[in-house]
């Protein structure tokens, strides 16, 4: 539905000025408006839509999806028309730019649409896995319609065929394994196959903690700690999402659900049900957990009624629990202000604070069983796969090489002996 677009930058201006964003990043996402307001003049236009919006980006910039490695400047342009469109469907900013624009064609595109329906409806999936899903089947859909290939003419050869084209990770292939085997055993419950290709895609041996987690320095985390401006409300908040995610491990889904009940200032403790094993865990409340909590409380937090302790400050879910990618967005915010090193190119969310406490109370010669404790484990072997080499350690187990007397080791070579 349009809407005109000057009421339209009235509503987005409001909520930029409400989220406190610096006055230059401000000014030039308003300059950017002022280039859509005379592009709309010039063409007669009013009212503003997704349609209107998207034709600006294709004329000035060439596309209105976000291309992968695009210069920054580009993205602040398009992500400054996107925040019109998103705010006028959801009354919020989305969370990052479309880099994809997913239509689904022929009949493999249609039995995809009905499937994803059918997560949503009937199995009741979030959103952020649907999500998932869709890009897959998006990937696997216009694999199979260029390569004009139907659901009955799958094989092991085509399926391979699509995932060498892909050159997904190991990770990724998996998951992707995963997805498109459940819905083409859909495809073949509902008729659309006239056998259950999904055997044809082969299982692979990948285990999720088979990489070495990403972690980061104790100095490295004060840096971050400190580049918070603790000032302003959002500062206050922040600060302590920082201060559960690094002191006490939490997962983002544990920080966002925090509510006032599992506060125990008498005893000064805090005790969680954690949201991924319903396990319970106890930590003691720190002073510095504690201040922040209460400099929050007293100065940051909108009026609200929800139990959860930590809100949003957006106009338009003002007093709304907050949302996992939001705590994500967090912590790379102050990573960058910060200037971690080499963050881009590392895990950077609250999952790599959870990791850089296992790894640093190892460091520090804390027994495995208490990790476990403090990380909610309950088994020390799920502590073991958060916690990175320890380099330090491992210098101390070398061995002294003894010395070879095979004569095999003395025989001259040709650069003389090996």
């Amino acid at each position: 539905m349009a809407m005109d677009f000057e009421e339209l930058v009235a509503l987005c201006d409001e909520e930029l000025s409400h989220r406190e964003y610096t006055t230059k990043y401000y000014e030039r996402i308003k300059q950017n408006w002022d280039s859509l307001r005379k592009w709309m003049r010039s063409n007669h236009l009013n009212d503003f839509d997704e349609a209107t919006g998207n034709r600006y980006c294709d004329e000035e910039f060439g596309t209105h999806l976000m291309p992968v490695r695009s210069p920054a400047s580009f993205r602040e342009k398009l992500r400054s028309v996107r925040m019109l469109i998103s705010y006028q469907k959801n009354r919020n900013f989305e969370f990052r730019c479309p880099s994809i624009e997913y239509i689904f064609d022929g009949l493999v595109g249609k039995v995809s649409q009905e499937y994803l329906e059918f997560c949503r409806n009937e199995l009741l999936l979030a959103e952020k896995t649907l999500e998932n899903k869709r890009l897959y089947l998006y990937d696997f859909c216009k694999f199979l319609n260029s390569k004009n290939i139907t659901l009955n003419d799958l094989c092991i050869e085509e399926t391979e065929a699509f995932f060498i084209s892909m050159n997904y990770t190991l990770a990724s292939r998996h998951n992707a394994a995963r997805n498109l085997s459940l819905f083409l055993r859909y495809a073949y419950d509902n008729k659309y196959s006239q056998k259950d290709t999904s055997i044809y895609i082969l299982p692979d041996n990948y285990r999720k903690d088979c990489k070495l987690p990403t972690t980061y320095e104790e100095d490295e985390i004060k840096e971050v700690l400190i580049s918070v401006e603790r000032a302003s409300s959002i500062g206050k908040r922040d600060y302590l999402i920082l201060l559960l995610a690094t002191e006490y491990g939490l997962r983002a889904k544990d920080i966002t659900n925090l509510c006032f009940d599992d506060i125990d200032w008498d005893r000064n403790v805090i005790r969680i049900n954690q949201h991924k094993t319903d396990f319970p865990v106890e930590f003691p409340l720190l002073a510095s957990i504690g201040n922040a909590i209460i400099d929050y409380l007293k100065y940051g937090r909108p009026l609200s009624d929800a139990p959860q302790i930590i809100v949003s400050a957006e106009n338009a879910n003002k007093g709304k629990p907050l949302s996992s990618p939001t705590i994500h967005s967090v912590v790379t915010k102050y990573m960058k202000r910060a200037g971690i090193k080499n963050w881009q190119n590392k895990k950077h969310g609250p999952h790599a604070m959870r990791h850089s406490l296992a790894t640093n109370l190892l460091k520090k010669n804390i027994s495995m069983p208490i990790i476990s404790t403090v990380m909610g484990h309950q088994r020390t072997e799920t502590t073991s796969t958060y916690i990175s080499v320890d380099y330090g350690r491992l210098k101390q187990c070398v061995l002294p090489m003894p010395a070879m007397h095979s004569p095999f080791y003395n025989k001259e070579g040709n650069h003389g002996k090996i």
